[in-house]
């Protein structure tokens, strides 16, 4: 099983009663061998540009462990689901750390940088 990040941006008139569609995709990932560690309703956004005539979408974030084989089959259910506008499925970095802010770390230098290009200019003078 592998980690993988999944983003679904759902039609904007589903906001109020999104639990059907939230289920729908929960199915679509559990039938096919998922788990789902994390999910979060970021709310409805403005996009960029206009998907399928909408301009808003409501986003929710699912961070999932998925079987091999089974990324394929979710993206290509997701695609054909009346409920989701897009949908983004990307696999986890973990190999990468999160930026943890430490007092170990040297603070930044705040000493004043003389400029060299003043003196070479008058040096030729």
């Amino acid at each position: 099983m592998r980690d993988y990040e999944l983003t679904v941006l759902f039609h904007p008139d589903l906001e109020m009663n999104l639990d059907p569609a939230v289920n729908k995709v929960k199915k679509i990932l559990t039938s096919n061998g998922g788990e789902i560690t994390k999910e979060e309703n970021d709310g409805k956004k403005r996009l960029s540009y206009k998907i399928d005539g909408q301009e808003f979408a409501v986003f929710y974030y699912f961070d999932v462990q998925l079987p091999t084989e089974a990324p394929l089959k979710v993206s290509n259910t997701l695609n054909i689901t009346d409920e989701v506008l897009r949908h983004l499925l990307v696999r986890a970095d973990t190999s990468r750390p999160t930026a943890v802010a430490s007092d170990t770390e040297p603070a930044a230098s705040t000493e004043k940088v003389e400029d060299d290009t003043d003196k070479s200019t008058k040096k030729g003078e």
